[in-house]
């Protein structure tokens, strides 16, 4: 018998027989295979409390968006001077303001429109930072030359001015705007970041083996781009997303405080906000509830972010 025949041998004798040498087995070869960054970064991340305080934080803010009636019972806008500056009393917990209305019930309702906002906002910057990342980096050459100075010249407006002056020409006539039109405004202005992190993603996923291997074998720009390059490139850009998603909410916010957000009779945080800071002095709950509220949030997303980025990130492991 050869020695590569008796090391073999051996290693059949040494191998538990039946059910249990074929689970040891099964284990040894689950633990040889080689890990994915999505399962390394989903390792890390349970072992995160930034991560799992701020993905429930996200949860209650999206569980109060979606159904506010579970946490209140009325709208909000439910207002009777008679109650102003009232104190708490039933289930208005923290009293009532200037106008007789039920600060915890707004606070609860207000968040339903900054919702909306953040997620529709990004999700338009979403579609738009794609199509300029993916095109710019997978072409190269002029085209990433174009898109990219189309890219400095929208990064170098500045956005809540920008976002004022859109808005205000969007609705001349009135104070405030609708949901949509501050979604179409935050989510035009807002894309230029995802749009930079897609293309170095999209940049460092093509010279990848795969991406060589797919062209030789005769597969287009767009089947390369969508089957293979996408889904390599996807996780920052997802990342970005996240905390772009808390910078809409607060965007959306000033643009109510400066009264050319939402429309003054739609419960919002920015608007409440906007009310009750010039009359602080007459009491300090209006204001500080609907802040907390918006700190709150915005910080949630924004801690998710960073946390769902350092743990997608191969520098820091």
């Amino acid at each position: 018998m050869s020695d590569v025949e008796s090391v073999a041998a051996a290693e059949r004798v040494d191998e538990p027989s039946g059910p249990s040498g074929g689970r040891h087995a099964a284990k040894r070869a689950k633990a040889a295979k080689p890990r994915s960054l999505a399962a390394d970064a989903w390792r890390d991340l349970r072992r995160n409390w930034v991560f799992w305080v701020s993905a429930a934080l996200v949860l209650v803010i999206v569980v109060i968006a979606v159904f506010p009636g579970l946490f209140v019972d009325n709208d909000g806008k439910d207002c009777a001077l008679s109650r102003q500056y009232g104190r708490p009393e039933g289930g208005a917990i923290f009293g009532f303001n200037f106008q007789g209305c039920d600060i915890y019930a707004r606070a609860i309702y207000g968040a339903q429109p900054s919702i909306l906002v953040g997620v529709g906002a990004t999700l338009i910057s979403a579609v738009i930072g794609a199509f300029f990342g993916m095109t710019s980096g997978y072409f190269g050459g002029w085209v990433d030359a174009v898109l990219s100075r189309m890219v400095d010249i929208v990064l170098a407006i500045p956005l809540l001015l920008a976002a004022i002056v859109f808005a205000k020409g969007l609705n001349p006539t009135r104070e405030g705007t609708g949901i949509g039109t501050v979604v179409i405004v935050l989510g035009v202005l807002n894309w230029t970041t995802a749009a930079r992190v897609m293309r170095s993603s999209v940049i460092a996923a093509k010279s990848q083996d795969f991406v060589a291997a797919a062209r030789m074998l005769g597969a287009g720009p767009g089947r390369i781009m969508f089957r293979h390059i996408l889904p390599n490139s996807v996780a920052p850009f997802i990342v970005v997303l996240t905390i772009l998603l808390g910078i809409n909410i607060a965007t959306e916010a000033a643009l109510s405080f400066l009264g050319v957000g939402l429309n003054p009779n739609q419960v919002s945080w920015g608007g409440d906000i906007s009310h009750a800071a010039i009359r602080v002095q007459e009491a300090a709950t209006p204001l500080v509830v609907p802040s907390a509220f918006l700190a709150l949030t915005v910080l949630s997303f924004i801690m998710l972010g960073d946390a769902v980025r350092d743990a997608f990130d191969p520098r820091l492991r």
